[in-house]
């Protein structure tokens, strides 16, 4: 099910190797601890946590956001050489997105952001 090639990218190859092949259950709290989730709320919360992580990225500047993801998706296969020309490319798009100077104009204000 790809286990063996996603979980030692997450967690590292030494903890990988011993949960698939202790088979051992963890908690998750372990689980938040080694990586493999990023965060634990009760259940309760779960929720009004992911709704605000929603509308907290929603609210984000959605052009380097989509760079962002893209990069996490492409840089995974390529070299650090490839990867750091790849990211300069994008930086230098990002420059040139409204976005990037309404994040400049807002840190010098000290105000929230309002991207577009």
């Amino acid at each position: 099910m790809g286990s063996a090639w996603l979980l030692p990218r997450i967690v590292g190859l030494g903890l990988a190797t011993e949960l698939l092949m202790t088979g051992d259950f963890i908690t998750a709290e372990r689980a938040l601890a080694i990586g493999l989730y990023n965060r634990v709320v009760p259940v309760d919360r779960v929720l009004a946590e992911a709704t605000e992580f929603a509308i907290r990225l929603a609210n984000g500047p959605s052009f380097a956001l989509g760079i962002t993801k893209d990069a996490l998706d492409r840089e995974a296969t390529m070299d650090l050489a490839s990867a750091l020309e790849a990211e300069a490319q994008a930086q230098a798009a990002c420059m040139l997105n409204p976005n990037f100077k309404e994040a400049y104009e807002a840190f010098r204000a000290k105000r929230e952001p309002k991207f577009q």
